[in-house]
């Protein structure tokens, strides 16, 4: 009996769970009862447990059972990437975890494991091995990704997010190792629930949706544009201090259009042609169901990189039931506001008395002319309608105008002013004579020197944003407006750019990039319990934003802060936006806070290694 107990005992050691430990009990119990010895005498290793399920003796032929445990200890702590610590855990944790002997000797500090990432990856020349090894190191180890991420932001942002994502997406099929959120296809139709009840999390805070029809500037990715709401998410966790576990990627798969990747054997989404109509629309409208009834009225919905005719009607479908969010429409134009109220500081004089030119008028470039009118009606008192006659778009037919109006798109319809028909952007840049030239179009190299030139030979300082990304599909680089302008530009755009010297003076480009916004916002609706999403809300957010810009960074021609605080800056914003949701009597989460801002930094995630008993 001694012999049974000690046995007994070390069974029920915190390797399992509370179910899996229950199970084991009411086994270990039934036999001791039975009389059965807890010994395999027939085992080949001497003193080895009873193979109670069979496995062992299974053949390749045979099915087994999978049993896991649930409570992490020992072999299996270390393969869990939320208590993961590696070589970080102490000599006490060691003991008390079962992890003698499982790692090396030497105890590291979190600070010193940092170092050792920061230098490996460093040694590194492509930019996508670097995303890899940094996906590997959030897939091994949680926290020290997120501790990594925000000690070092400006590095590592671009290698987690574009430009380098996008480079990621396009190789997803040859890269992917482990699946990352929840993968929504066509075969899963009218079972979407049941999946989203698969995922481990039930407290999930903000969903970020991609169907990958417009992944970026690179098109149709189809399932594999999964990096963008994976990349997303890290970023709403690093920047903005959303817990990871409230966090869900997920990708609709239902099909793709790209040829490429339908040839593709190492392609991992459906082979088949785009779904489009009511089949398409059927399974969306089961999928926003479905996370409502499992995550209930306050999870926040960004939908992210859908085709524009998608985009705008699930935006605008769902906005009223659903809390919301679509970023290439209402981040970038929350970051695009931002980055033109700060600007104003250089230009002079107010929104209203500036005109603004756009090339692209999809879901970023008209979302960014409606925030931009819906500003200055906010400034000025005037109608929006009148304000909207101050913003000019270009798409691939040339300027839009009111003689185009019949063939238009409706969200293009509003932008239809009186003017005869311009088919080039050089000459419409010569014939609306625009302050602000913003880019939208996807296409790179467009903002040609003929294009700047003529912005310069209009304006003192003329302002231009290349919004597009990822890098290749830029519409300028910063190295080309400073010079084509001869340094009076003002410079922003959607992927980084090195700083670059022009006549002994050094310029650094400025990034409108939405990581600005998005996390940031992201956490405010959440801290306020918002019910649904407000485009006041998003003028709130864009102001908190140009509100952190200082002389300094103007001194350096800069339109938004660096990226350096982005933790402080993401705290402001959720402070003004949380403010505008109860102000508006859409937040749920009462008594409002005193200190909004403070209350903010308090909700943050923490990266920081735990201590375990």
């Amino acid at each position: 009996m001694p012999n049974t107990m000690l046995s007994f005992k070390h069974l029920l050691r915190p390797v399992l769970g509370g179910e899996e430990r229950k199970s084991w009990c009411l086994l270990l119990l039934r036999k001791m009862m039975n009389g059965c010895n807890l010994v395999d005498n027939d085992s080949a290793v001497a003193g080895g447990v009873e193979d109670m399920y069979g496995e062992d003796i299974a053949t390749m032929g045979q099915p087994v059972t999978p049993w896991t445990v649930s409570v992490a200890s020992g072999y299996t702590l270390m393969r869990d990437p939320r208590h993961n610590k590696g070589v970080a855990f102490t000599e006490r944790e060691r003991d008390a975890h079962y992890l003698r002997g499982l790692l090396p000797p030497i105890v590291l500090s979190q600070e010193l494991q940092e170092k050792r990432i920061m230098h490996m990856l460093r040694q590194y020349k492509v930019p996508l091995q670097r995303y890899m090894a940094m996906m590997d190191l959030q897939e091994r180890n949680e926290r020290l990704f997120y501790k990594l991420l925000i000690d070092n932001v400006e590095e590592l942002l671009p290698v987690v997010y574009t430009p380098t994502v996008g480079e990621a997406c396009q190789k997803y099929g040859s890269i992917f190792r482990r699946p990352q959120g929840l993968y929504i296809s066509l075969k899963e139709k009218g079972k979407i629930l049941e999946v989203l009840k698969n995922w481990p999390e039930r407290s999930v805070q903000v969903i970020v949706v991609t169907d990958g029809e417009r992944i970026l500037g690179l098109g149709d990715l189809g399932c594999q544009g999964m990096g963008i709401p994976v990349g997303k998410l890290s970023l709403y966790t690093a920047l903005g201090g959303v817990r990871p576990s409230a966090c869900l990627p997920i990708t609709i798969d239902v099909g793709t259009n790209n040829e490429k990747l339908l040839n593709d054997e190492f392609y991992i989404g459906l082979r088949q042609r785009r779904a489009t109509g009511q089949e398409y629309a059927e399974l969306l409208h089961e999928f926003m169901s479905a996370v409502k009834q499992n995550y209930g009225e306050k999870v926040l919905i960004q939908f992210e990189d859908f085709a524009n005719h998608n985009a705008f009607e699930l935006l605008a479908r769902y906005s009223s039931s659903h809390l919301v969010f679509n970023d290439d429409i209402q981040g970038t134009a929350s970051v695009v506001l931002a980055g033109l109220l700060a600007a104003l500081k250089l230009l002079g004089g107010t929104l209203a008395d500036h005109r603004f030119l756009f090339l692209g008028a999809g879901e970023a470039g008209t979302g960014i002319a409606e925030l931009i009118a819906l500003e200055m009606s906010k400034q000025t008192g005037n109608p929006i309608e009148e304000n909207r006659k101050k913003i000019w778009l270009v798409d691939s037919k040339g300027l839009i105008v009111d003689s185009r109006k019949h063939s238009l798109q409706h969200f293009k319809k509003p932008w239809a002013h009186e003017h005869e028909p311009v088919s080039k952007l050089v000459d419409a840049v010569k014939a609306i004579k625009p302050t602000v030239l913003i880019g939208t179009s996807g296409v790179g190299k467009q903002f040609t020197r003929e294009v700047v030139e003529a912005m310069a030979s209009i304006n003192e300082k003329p302002l231009i944003m290349a919004l597009s990304n990822p890098t290749s599909q830029a519409e300028c680089t910063g190295e080309e407006a400073y010079t084509w302008s001869e340094g009076r530009a003002i410079f922003a755009s959607g992927s980084p750019f090195d700083p670059f010297e022009y006549d002994g003076k050094v310029f650094v480009p400025g990034q409108a990039n939405n990581a600005y916004i998005f996390p940031g916002f992201g956490l405010g609706v959440i801290m306020s319990g918002a019910i649904r999403v407000h485009e006041d809300m998003l003028l709130a957010a864009s102001e908190a934003l140009a509100a952190q810009v200082t002389g300094e960074h103007f001194k350096k021609g800069l339109i938004y802060p660096p990226f350096s605080d982005i933790r402080k800056i993401s705290a402001n914003i959720a402070a003004k936006v949380a403010a505008k949701a109860y102000e508006l009597g859409l937040a749920s989460h009462l008594p409002q806070p005193e200190d909004l801002v403070k209350y903010a930094e308090n909700c943050m995630y923490s990266p920081v290694y735990r201590t375990y008993r």
